[in-house]
Order: C-alpha cells, then structure tokens, then sequence
C-alpha cells in the first residue's frame, strides 16, 4: 500500500562542469542506471532529457538535489549500502566533492503506492526534520519508521507544530 520516498542533498566542492568534479560526474550514469535497474527501484526525479543533476530546487546553484521511490526500505538500503554497491563506493569518496552540510541532506518518509512526489514536498519533508527530528512524517536511515498499516492514517501533510 505504501512506498517509500527519499531525498538527499549535497552542496559541490565546485560546479559540475569544473574539473575537480570529473570523476564523479563520470560516474553519475553508472551509478543512475544502477538505480534504475535495482530490486524495488520505483522512479527517481530527472528532467526529460535524463538529467538528475540539472534540477535546481534551491537558490544556491552548488546544491545538487536527488529524489526517488522504492517499494520498501529494505530495497533502498540495500541499493545504497550493500558492500558490493558502486553507490556505497562513490559515497565513501564524497569528501572529494561535496562539502560539509549543516543539518540534515537526507529524509524518507512514506507515501502511497503510486504518489510521486514534488520537489517542494521533499523541501518540506527535509526542513520538519531538520526543525523537529526524526518522526513517522521525515525520517533517516538511522532512526526508521516502519510503513504504515492500512488501519494507520498516513501522515501526507505537515503535522499542526511545524510552521510553514
């Protein structure tokens, strides 16, 4: 009944066209297509031409912005920490090219199957959990909240404390 939503941040050492963002633009393909292939990979946010990376959903043009949909948690976790994942790999060098972000860069949450969602909802989701930590409504790997049960009402908008 319920998928699972992820968006992660990071602010670039540099521009992507700059080259001490080479080798790691050189990999954005393989790493995509990747994702795309694994169990459980629902849909990740591109533009038409395929592009990830040029979506820009902050003013600061270093901050690369990257979403997608899994069918569970375990699917997701296994894409972007299993010991064999070239994800896992790219992220092991991240210093390399991104810097170090102040607050959260990385939220889940659930959503119904089929939902995709909006650029502004991630914002969203990643500003709660930066405000008010880990809840049901944005989460992190470290601290997860199971999907919800069909007798569960699914949290799809802010809850009354967090300020718009």
């Amino acid at each position: 009944m319920y998928s699972l939503a992820q968006v992660n941040i990071a602010r670039t050492l540099a521009p992507l066209e700059d080259p001490r963002m080479t080798d790691f633009v050189a990999q954005l393909d393989t790493v995509n297509a990747l994702a795309d292939t694994s169990p459980g990979f629902i849909w990740r946010l591109q533009t038409s031409e395929g592009n990830a990376t040029a979506v820009k959903a902050y003013d600061d043009p270093l901050i690369i912005f990257n979403m997608s949909v899994w069918a569970t948690l375990n699917d997701y976790s296994s894409y972007v920490y299993s010991n064999e994942s070239l994800h896992r790999e790219v992220m092991k060098q991240r210093r390399r090219w991104f810097q170090r972000f102040d607050g959260p860069y990385t939220a889940l949450w659930w959503i119904p199957q089929g939902h995709i969602p909006t650029v502004e909802e991630a914002k969203e989701r990643l500003e709660y959990l930066r405000i008010y930590g880990e809840t049901a409504y944005a989460f992190s790997i470290k601290k997860q909240f199971p999907a919800p049960d069909a007798s569960i009402q699914l949290l799809t908008q802010i809850p009354e404390a967090c300020p718009t």
